[in-house]
């Protein structure tokens, strides 16, 4: 499994303006797994998981029958991208891209195909 992660966190790391790539634990705020460098993951993904908690507290509060296909923060300088798994809603892949070098459309679309080839 842990093979796995890691070889599918890389892949991710081909992603034209690629950073950071993780997988989170929801429920505790663990990183699972990481790839790349430019900031503190740790942390890092900590905090986003408040956000994604926000979100489906949010959610429940309206009582929206959706899931969270994925966030995206937009900052200045980066693309920070929170993708729920939909095989395994507490866990999320966290990624965190150059703004001026990567194509969002196809950053997207690297996670879903990373998502779909995650085994648990």
């Amino acid at each position: 499994m842990a093979s796995n992660i890691k070889q599918s966190l890389e892949s991710l790391l081909t992603t034209d303006g690629a950073l950071v790539a993780a997988l989170v634990d929801s429920e505790s705020g663990m990183v699972l797994g990481q790839a790349g460098a430019g900031l503190d993951i740790e942390l890092a993904c900590a905090g986003n998981t408040e956000v994604v908690r926000a979100k489906l507290k949010t959610m429940r509060s309206l009582k929206l029958d959706d899931y969270i296909e994925d966030m995206l923060i937009t900052l200045g300088k980066q693309y920070h991208i929170i993708r729920p798994m939909h095989s395994k809603p507490d866990i999320f892949l966290y990624f965190v891209l150059d703004k001026s070098k990567s194509n969002l459309a196809l950053a997207r679309r690297s996670l879903h195909d990373i998502e779909t080839g995650l085994q648990f």
